[in-house]
C-alpha cells in the first residue's frame, strides 16, 4: 500500500477546509434566517392585541351604524314635519282673508234683518238680492270648509264661545247659551272667530 505523498496531503487538507467553510456559511445563514424569523414573529401583534383591535373595530362599526340610524330617523321626522307644514299652509293659508270676509257676512245679515222688517216692494227686491248674495257667500264658505258656529241652546264651550254676559234664566239649564250676539266661524275645524253669546246661570 503506497503512502500519501506530501502533495496529496495538501490537496486533501485544502478540500477539507473548503468543505468546512461551506458548512460554516450554511450554519451562519441558517442562524441569520432563524434570527430574522424570530424578529418577524416579535413584530407581529399578540393574540390579545389582535382581539382588542377587533373589538375596537366592532365598537366603531356599531357606533357608525347607530349614527346612520339616527340620521335616518331625523330625516324621516324632518320629512313628516315638512309635509305637515305644507298641509297646514294649504289648509290655513287663507285664514286672514277668511277673517276679513266675516265682517262682510255680518253686514249682509244685518241688511237682511233690516230689510225683512219693511213691506215696501222696493225693499223686498233689495231683500231678495241681499238674500241671494248671502247664500252665494255661504256656498263659497262651505267650499273652503268655513263653517258657522251658532250655538243657541247648546252648552257653553269656552273653546268655541265667548261669553259676553251671564243671566239668570229658569227656563234653561245652567251654563247654556241663551242668546247669540254674533255668530262664530271655524276653518277646517280651527276657530277663527268665537261666537259671542249670553250664558244662563242658576
Amino acid at each position: 500500500m503506497s503512502k500519501p505523498t506530501p502533495e496529496n496531503t495538501t490537496d486533501a487538507d485544502a478540500n477539507d477546509v473548503s468543505d468546512l467553510k461551506e458548512k460554516l456559511k450554511d450554519i451562519i445563514s441558517d442562524e441569520k434566517l432563524s434570527e430574522n424569523e424570530q424578529n418577524e414573529t416579535e413584530d407581529l401583534p399578540s393574540l390579545e392585541q389582535a382581539l382588542e383591535k377587533i373589538e375596537e373595530a366592532e365598537l366603531a362599526a356599531d357606533k357608525a351604524k347607530d349614527d346612520v340610524l339616527r340620521v335616518q330617523a331625523e330625516m324621516q321626522n324632518l320629512r313628516r314635519r315638512t309635509e305637515q307644514d305644507v298641509e297646514k299652509a294649504h289648509k290655513y293659508g287663507q285664514e286672514k282673508f277668511s277673517i276679513e270676509l266675516l265682517s262682510v257676512m255680518d253686514n249682509l245679515e244685518r241688511a237682511l234683518d233690516a230689510a225683512s222688517q219693511h213691506d215696501d216692494e222696493s225693499v223686498k227686491a233689495i231683500y231678495d238680492g241681499v238674500n241671494l248674495t248671502l247664500k252665494s257667500f255661504m256656498d263659497c264658505f262651505s267650499k273652503f270648509n268655513i263653517e258657522v258656529i251658532d250655538p243657541l241652546g247648546e252648552p257653553f264651550d269656552p273653546q268655541k264661545h265667548q261669553a259676553m254676559s251671564i243671566q239668570e234664566n229658569p227656563e234653561a239649564e245652567p251654563n247654556t247659551v241663551i242668546s247669540v250676539l254674533q255668530k262664530g266661524y271655524t276653518l277646517h275645524g280651527r276657530v277663527i272667530r268665537p261666537a259671542m253669546v249670553m250664558v244662563s246661570k242658576e
